[in-house]
């Protein structure tokens, strides 16, 4: 093959791969930002819908072998099963694990707060997962004659649970209704639970008021059984709880703790706050679920101060029902959730927040690709038609022969310029009828030069 043939075979093949080729940069340009719009749907899916719940969360609790850390711990058993450890954080009560949840620099995601706390606090950023259980305030007390008013104990020394606890801040709520104030003629005492149990058994104080956050069952027994300590009958429980919103009126009927010794000998009215499971507003909604299922195990049954079915329950008093506890005391867990293992779960809850943006935006957006991309080649192509019609026109309008020469070198470049475009095989016709436009042109050009 001479070095001509060679020349000629290579001049035949470059125009079949230009039909051939489809422009990269047509198809980048014009998928290109369809395809950035699905990735920035998927980003601001992460980002809002915080599709990867922690293995890990930290609840404050209570003091080492309260009713609260009791309750933690049956919590940490259950939450296990499903793979989420539950770290758990011993505190002095109710009012320093409301303190902890409203301070950001404490790396606490839920606790136990009884009613009556905040005081003005602001607690905008928390929210309940619901009520779990009520916690009666029980007031021992030394004496051989009954007392039935709170306002009965003045001038005595009173165990009004540690600073920090629930107990110590709704003792003195409630004896500052009855005229009881620090630094008065009654001595108050920062004792709770087993310091203050032994205090009253060794008559160092005259009274003791606990709750669950500050005292253990068995020493709730051991005070009902020891002769001469006395449980406090509220005979105004029902305007205590008119009075105070969250408080409850509490009935201990007759022979409750033991039916053989009659203890206690008759039905005893007490007051006391429900306790809330409450949580900072950014819990992810399926750790809200199996907290509250947790919840529903453990304070769900019949107990001597509840019905069954009664607790948890979603009854807002200081603190807001976050949307996840709302929506799970209506419909319950998402369908997710209730249907597989936690750990699986939680891999196609993070997989359709990447699949949803891409059914939503780039399926139908596909379908539009091959119309723009079209459009685009066409434009090309008809961007040509423009300028050769305005040259035509030019040229027909009887020029001098310097701007003829000026008018057929612009024609030359135009036919140049085409026949660099680079066309896919599907658009070869419109790329055939155009060099033939322009042929068109240039024998019509011709011919009035003639007759010119």
């Amino acid at each position: 093959m001479t070095q001509q043939d060679h020349v000629r075979k290579i001049a035949s093949i470059r125009p079949l791969a230009r039909f051939l080729g489809i422009s990269m940069r047509d198809l980048t340009v014009t998928v290109g930002p369809l395809i950035l719009l699905t990735i920035a749907a998927i980003a601001a899916a992460y980002w809002f819908m915080r599709p990867a719940p922690p293995d890990t969360i930290t609840i404050t609790s209570g003091p080492a072998g309260s009713t609260f850390q009791l309750n933690a711990a049956k919590y940490a058993k259950i939450l296990a099963r499903s793979g989420v450890k539950l770290r758990i954080l011993p505190s002095e009560g109710s009012l320093e694990n409301l303190k902890r949840l409203n301070d950001p620099a404490y790396h606490v995601d839920v606790g136990f707060v009884q009613g009556g706390l905040t005081g003005g606090m602001n607690v905008d950023k928390l929210v309940s997962l619901g009520s779990v259980f009520h916690e009666p305030l029980a007031l021992f007390y030394r004496g051989t004659a009954p007392i039935n008013l709170l306002s009965e104990l003045n001038g005595k020394r009173l165990a009004i649970g540690p600073e920090g606890s629930g107990t110590h801040a709704l003792a003195l709520i409630l004896l500052k209704a009855n005229g009881i104030e620090p630094g008065g003629a009654t001595a108050l005492l920062d004792l709770g639970g087993e310091d203050a149990a032994q205090a009253l058994l060794g008559n160092k104080v005259d009274a003791a008021l606990l709750m669950g956050d500050s005292a253990t069952p068995p020493i709730m027994r051991t005070l009902l059984r020891t002769p001469g300590i006395r449980l406090l009958n509220f005979a105004q429980a029902d305007a205590y709880a008119r009075r105070f919103p969250y408080l409850s009126k509490l009935d201990l009927p007759m022979g409750a703790f033991d039916f053989g010794k009659n203890i206690p000998p008759q039905n005893i009215n007490l007051i006391g706050p429900t306790v809330e499971l409450v949580a900072r507003e950014h819990l992810h909604p399926a750790l809200s679920d199996m907290l509250i299922e947790a919840a529903r195990e453990v304070h769900g049954g019949a107990k001597l101060l509840q019905r069954a079915g009664e607790f948890p329950a979603p009854l807002e008093h200081e603190f807001r029902i976050s949307d996840d506890a709302r929506r799970y005391y209506t419909s319950g867990k998402s369908f997710l959730y209730r249907s597989l293992p936690f750990w699986l779960a939680s891999l196609v809850d993070r997989l359709l927040v990447v699949v949803v943006p891409i059914i939503v935006l780039l399926i139908p957006g596909l379908k539009l690709v091959p119309a723009l991309y079209s459009w685009r080649i066409r434009s090309r192509i008809y961007k040509w038609y423009g300028i050769l019609i305005a040259l035509e026109r030019s040229m027909l309008a009887q020029p001098t022969p310097e701007e003829r020469q000026e008018l057929l070198k612009r024609l030359d470049d135009i036919e140049t310029e085409v026949n660099k475009m680079k066309m896919p095989l599907a658009y070869a016709e419109q790329f055939y009828v155009l060099r033939d436009h322009i042929s068109f042109v240039r024998g019509r050009y011709a011919n009035s030069a003639v007759g010119a």
